[in-house]
């Protein structure tokens, strides 16, 4: 992975955490539900940068009719894509804050078909790790753990899930 390429496209630095999910896994789903976002992927729903611009897109035409959630509210802060929920709409955001180091952004989980969000004061990988093992104190991914209740986690490429037909 050319972090340096995809970090300048971006305008940003990353995540030391998101980089290594990246590095270890790529873009695919964990458990059939979370779907990792990767730079350059060959899939654009699976594309960082794709999806970055589109929900910068979609979310600024949000804000014309919503109220930006309170963590949005200060000055410079912006979200970034780094997941989504499969099936749902649901996004899983960085929230950069002005002046924050990447590696202390925090997550924001949007329903997507509705105004709801949820904040949580971890990274992503931390947050993903505890969704996936039920630590989560989450309104959104509780049911994933109930319903689930996996032994054993898995984790699909999306060319596993989605083939060259996908791209």
């Amino acid at each position: 992975m050319d972090w340096a390429r995809a970090e300048r496209a971006l305008g940003t630095v990353l995540p030391a955490d998101y980089k290594q999910l990246v590095e270890t896994y790529g873009d695919g789903i964990f458990d059939e539900t979370i779907w990792l976002l990767v730079p350059g992927s060959a899939y654009e729903d699976c594309d960082l940068h794709t999806q970055t611009t589109e929900r910068d897109e979609i979310l600024s035409g949000l804000w014309e009719f919503e109220d930006k959630p309170a963590h949005l509210q200060e000055e410079g802060a912006k979200l970034l894509p780094w997941a989504f929920e499969e099936g749902t709409g649901a996004f899983l955001y960085w929230l950069a804050r002005p002046g924050q180091h990447p590696d202390e952004w925090t997550v924001l989980y949007n329903e997507g078909r509705g105004p709801l969000w949820e904040h949580h004061d971890m990274g992503c990988l931390a947050f993903l790790s505890a969704v996936l093992t039920g630590a989560a104190k989450t309104d959104y991914f509780g049911h994933l753990y109930e319903v689930l209740k996996p032994t054993e986690h898995h984790f699909a490429t999306a060319d596993q899930t989605l083939g060259t037909a996908g791209r």
